[in-house]
């Protein structure tokens, strides 16, 4: 398999911290989160789903904190992106596809594949091989 280069690599960083703060950001406070919940609702439902269930106080403060963390991490990637966050991102994705996939088997809600294959394809390509010239701090393969 061919290797990425590292500046190749680190674009593809910074682009999926530029993903993550444009998808995410709804998801990070009380109040965006409730009109992308009624969007999402109403997407599932145009997909052929359910509406989604309504969402109580603990459940809305998961997914800010989620969406607080999320932005976090991906303005830390735009600021300071390098192989070592680009393979952490990769592996955090794979994660959160595996419970994506999880609830899309459990509920069928088609919605679910808005993100699970985005979360996938992302994960995948931050572990492709990087060529290992210019190795500095920055761009550590670690």
């Amino acid at each position: 398999m061919p290797s990425l280069s590292t500046r190749r690599f680190l674009h593809i960083v910074r682009a999926s911290a530029i993903y993550d703060v444009l998808v995410t950001a709804p998801f990070a406070t009380p109040w965006t989160f409730a009109r992308v919940a009624r969007l999402l609702s109403a997407a599932n439902q145009s997909l052929g789903g359910a509406p989604l269930p309504a969402f109580e106080v603990f459940h809305v403060l998961i997914a800010c904190l989620l969406g607080s963390v999320v932005i976090v991490w991906s303005v830390l990637r735009l600021v300071h992106p390098s192989i070592r966050f680009g393979r952490f991102d990769g592996a955090t994705r794979v994660l959160f596809a595996t419970w994506l996939a999880w609830a899309l088997a459990l509920t069928g809600a088609p919605i679910l594949w808005l993100f699970v294959v985005p979360e996938l394809m992302w994960g995948v390509v931050q572990w492709l091989p990087v060529e290992p010239a210019n190795r500095s701090d920055s761009a550590s393969p670690s």
